[in-house]
């Protein structure tokens, strides 16, 4: 089957994930500079999460403008992406009202890193149906930086445990893993 309407469904699912996510934060208390700060550490989970979804989105449509086909397999990997996705609400509104306690602060990991697998195992299963010698899989290769991302994750998630700000860290790194433009399907797609 062609890609449009899992594309499609994958939109507006992460539409709705961001939309959750601003709704869920709280406004300040009062007008002052005091309880502004006091907002300050949920929102910079806010922006770190905003960020991860969004990556997962622009990266998806790349996935998705690479691939000529999907089958059952790619539908089912491309929900275990969205599911773990539509989680970052919830652990970001658990870091909110634990004071980020590790717990939570590993929760946020391991969500980030579930969604991480999920991301890989709908780019495995696209390559599984297009071919190994589809665009899609000669850009990707290995994978590199999915993989690291993941061995971050599980470093990161223990690590909450003893030293939570090193966690948070790590998190950021990803991000940063991933916010250098990715070109690899670009340049296999435009020659």
């Amino acid at each position: 089957m062609r890609t449009g309407r899992m594309e499609a469904f994958t939109d507006g699912v992460v539409a709705i994930i961001i939309t959750i996510m601003v709704l869920e934060l709280k406004v300040p208390e009062n007008g002052s500079l005091a309880a502004l700060s006091a907002s300050v550490p949920i929102l910079l989970a806010y922006v770190l999460s905003f960020i991860n979804v969004g990556l997962y989105w622009n990266n998806h449509h790349h996935l998705m403008h690479a691939a000529e086909e999907v089958d059952g397999r790619v539908l089912w990997a491309n929900l275990f992406l969205l599911f773990w996705l539509s989680l970052v609400p919830f652990v970001i509104r658990w870091l909110d009202e634990s004071g980020f306690a590790p717990m939570a602060t590993a929760a946020y990991g391991v969500v980030l890193g579930m969604a991480a697998i999920g991301y890989a195992l709908t780019e495995r299963a696209i390559i599984a149906v297009n071919g190994r010698n589809s665009a899609l899989a000669r850009a990707v290769g290995r994978d590199r930086k999915g993989i690291i991302s993941v061995l971050l994750y599980v470093i990161a998630v223990p690590l909450a445990f003893f030293v939570q700000w090193l966690s948070i860290a790590i998190y950021v790194l990803v991000i940063l893993l991933w916010l250098v433009p990715d070109r690899r399907i670009e340049r296999e797609l435009t020659g």
